[in-house]
């Protein structure tokens, strides 16, 4: 606050003299002059400083411009500049502390209980405070240094921050933190200082005393983008005791071993529940605390997931779609807590393994029931594209996922916008759960299997070939991708799972992030409404003995999958350990699958399986979010010559819009409007902000510029709704050249 006042000082002065000159006999209020900024200042420390301010400012005497000079010279030993000091404003300080004091008192009625080097301390810390400041320091219930905000720049950049203190100041602040750090005020360098400041914080989080102003500074710090690097370079170099009473350090500690020792602990006594239960206060604390959180130590909403979960409501259900339900309403998140852990710990086995054999028996409680009423299970998934085709008219994009489970799926979409309408469904996967029989389903409505893409979106071409429908692979999808109904694939986290396995996983969540981005970029850009489904899901069998795999005796002609095995022939040996199913498939006339998550012994590696019928593989995402800002009320805009445009004699056509308002109110009087042009699926050109009113007709001339097929959309400026659009033919035949 000293310097609003001394700033006040001099304005009042500035009130009635174009000059002021500051005598700074005490030597000490130099750093009040920082804090002026909106004028030039004439530094005078000798007869030379003299002449060149005096030279300086009677050049410009006559102007409106203030002047402020400041010195230290006393003003009776002054020569050139002194007249100003007589005939102008002159505000003298020879001893800082009293004119700090007299301030505190003039403006507040407070008195001071400090000694006069400990006012000029303060001034100097004041600066940049409130009246508070020195409330506190006048009432006892302050202190000089607030640790709370002086703390933590200091730390962050140690050297730096003390270079804006003057020697004594500096001593005063570093006396100051020994103190509160309770160690002798050794001099020493700001950086060994800050080690020794941040030690204590650790320690005292290890230990579970550290204070309350010291929490707060910790916290603030893991809140800061500006000082959190330093924060993580401290934490980097700290060593951790030996002698650590796991249970007793401080909930919000950033310490990731100790995170895996208390995991070691709980890993011990998972299946006794008496005794999982006293760590469960602690899995809570972790799991929720913020700190942790910023500090990305996630793993603890997994294992509280894991933990948690009730296994006796998996004995109340009592058919296939109470075990459906259960699954999407439940179950999923013990998927998906799993796929976690296993990411994060597959290179640490002796800590993976005994989360997975709880999680195994936790899957296999739930593939009792599962199996048990499997007669029941009837798949939903052949012709799902037509059926979306068929149920929308607005600009409509399918993404086809492959390999997505449904608790992927349930991350994709918490990452997207609450602002568009959200609709999460399933959908029932045919079998064997493989992308070729699956993606069949998906694009063919007969049933039929078509091992190929193109072949499978022909037939989607052929079936639709009145509208639009383009197939673009959804990496290569964007701002300038339109059609009325756009297909496209990502095969990524298949692809990667295939090849990689267990290794694959700590790629999944990029895969997510890279769904929900394109989501949104669609939603955003026109697309009213967009469906996300996929061919199948998979299980994670992580980590295996030989034992775990299920080795199969079968006869005759055979081909064995990590997930399924077709036989030519009905087969005895252990078929009460599998699912028999006659059904043709692939050249095979009987297909088998595992009652659990166990895979076949097979070619190749294991971790990440498909081509079974447990629910992780079956029961798949069936979601959509439709922009609901689409609003049928606004001024109508149709193309009115479409005809004509359908088969069109040179190089030139022109589109004829038509403004044509539904009803009269506030919404119908005007709307802009885009125009694309759009060959082959992508803009070769674009007209923005084209303002249309109510009975307007414009006619837009344009260029067939080598094309002989053009589509003409218009959009909507703000919402990039389709309002209409028309297919432009180029008829050469009729094209004479003139003659």
């Amino acid at each position: 606050m000293i310097d609003k006042w001394f700033k006040k000082d001099i304005d009042d002065l500035f009130k009635k003299h174009n000059i002021v000159v500051v005598v700074d006999e005490s030597k000490s209020a130099s750093f009040l002059f920082n804090t002026i900024h909106d004028m030039k200042v004439f530094e005078v420390y000798n007869e030379i400083d003299e002449i060149k301010a005096k030279y300086e400012i009677e050049k410009q005497k006559e102007s409106t411009e203030h002047f402020l000079i400041y010195t230290q010279i006393p003003k009776e030993k002054l020569k050139f500049i002194r007249e100003y000091c007589e005939t102008n404003g002159a505000l003298e300080i020879k001893f800082l502390y009293n004119y700090v004091k007299n301030k505190v008192h003039d403006y507040l009625r407070l008195n001071l209980p400090l000694n006069e080097e400990e006012i000029v301390t303060a001034a100097k810390i004041s600066v940049g405070n409130g009246e508070d400041y020195w409330k506190k320091l006048a009432t006892g219930t302050g202190e000089i240094f607030d640790l709370e905000s002086q703390m933590l720049p200091f730390l962050h950049a140690p050297e730096s921050y003390v270079k804006n203190y003057d020697i004594k100041t500096a001593q005063m602040f570093f006396a100051k933190i020994n103190e509160y750090i309770g160690q002798e005020n050794i001099d020493k360098p700001a950086i060994t200082l800050a080690n020794e400041v941040v030690k204590y914080m650790f320690d005292g989080l290890v230990a579970n005393t550290i204070d309350k102003t010291l929490l707060d500074i910790y916290k603030k710090w893991l809140d800061s983008r500006e000082y959190k690097n330093s924060f993580d370079l401290y934490l980097k170099n700290y060593e951790l005791p030996q002698d650590i009473e796991i249970m007793s350090v401080h909930e919000s500690h950033p310490f990731y071993e100790v995170d895996l020792k208390l995991l070691q602990e709980i890993s011990k006594v998972l299946f006794d529940k008496n005794k999982l239960l006293n760590f469960v206060p602690k899995i809570n604390q972790r799991a929720l605390n913020k700190q942790a959180i910023n500090l990305g130590i996630l793993l603890w909403r997994d294992i509280k997931t894991i933990v948690e979960f009730d296994e006796r409501t998996i004995n109340q259900l009592s058919n296939i779609d109470e075990c459906i339900k259960f699954y999407v309403e439940s179950f999923f998140k013990v998927d998906g807590a799993i796929r976690q852990i296993y990411t994060e710990f597959l290179d640490k086995k002796e800590l993976l393994e005994p989360f997975q054999e709880y999680y195994r028996n936790l899957v296999t409680l739930f593939l009792d029931k599962w199996f048990q009423y499997f007669g029941e299970y009837k798949q939903t998934q052949t012709g799902t594209l037509q059926k979306i085709i068929d149920e929308n008219n607005c600009k409509t994009a399918l993404i086809v996922g492959d390999g997505i489970t449904y608790e992927m799926s349930q991350n994709i979409a918490n990452m997207i916008s609450k602002e568009y309408e959200f609709s999460n469904n399933t959908i029932l996967t045919n079998y064997p759960s493989i992308t070729e029989n699956n993606m069949s389903q998906i694009y063919r409505a007969d049933g039929h299997v078509e091992k190929l893409l193109q072949m499978r979106e022909k037939y989607i071409k052929g079936q639709n070939s009145d509208k639009d429908i383009g197939f673009v692979y959804l990496e290569n999808v964007d701002e300038n991708t339109h059609y009325q109904y756009l297909i496209s694939q990502y095969k990524d986290i298949d692809e990667l799972g295939d090849k990689m396995n267990n290794k694959a996983l700590k790629y999944f969540a990029d895969g997510e992030s890279f769904f929900a981005t394109k989501i949104e970029m669609l939603l955003k850009n026109g697309y009213q409404k967009v469906y996300m489904i996929t061919d199948h899901g998979f299980v994670l069998t992580g980590q295996l003995k030989e034992s775990d795999k299920i080795d199969v005796s079968f006869v005759g002609k055979k081909f064995v999958d990590e997930r399924f095995v077709l036989t030519d022939e009905k087969q005895t040996y252990n078929v009460d350990l599998l699912v028999e199913m006659q059904k043709p498939y692939d050249g095979f006339n009987y297909i088998y699958f595992a009652k659990s998550m166990s895979p076949f012994k097979s070619v190749g590696s294991y971790g990440f399986s498909h081509g079974g019928i447990a629910p992780q593989e079956l029961i798949t995402p069936y979601l959509s979010w439709e922009n609901k800002v689409f609003n049928n009320d606004f001024l109508v805009l149709s193309i009115a010559n479409k005809k004509e445009l359908s088969s069109v004699t040179g190089n030139l056509f022109r589109v004829k819009i038509e403004a044509k308002a539904k009803k009269r109110d506030v919404f119908s009087v005007s709307r802009n409007i885009e125009l694309l042009l759009i060959a082959n699926g992508k803009i070769i050109n674009k007209f923005e902000d084209i303002a249309l009113n109510d009975g307007d007709v414009q006619n837009k001339e344009f260029n067939f510029n080598g094309y002989d097929k053009l589509e003409v959309q218009i959009l909507d400026a703000q919402t990039k709704e389709q309002l209409d659009k028309v297919t432009v033919l180029q008829n050469k035949a009729r094209d004479l050249g003139g003659l």
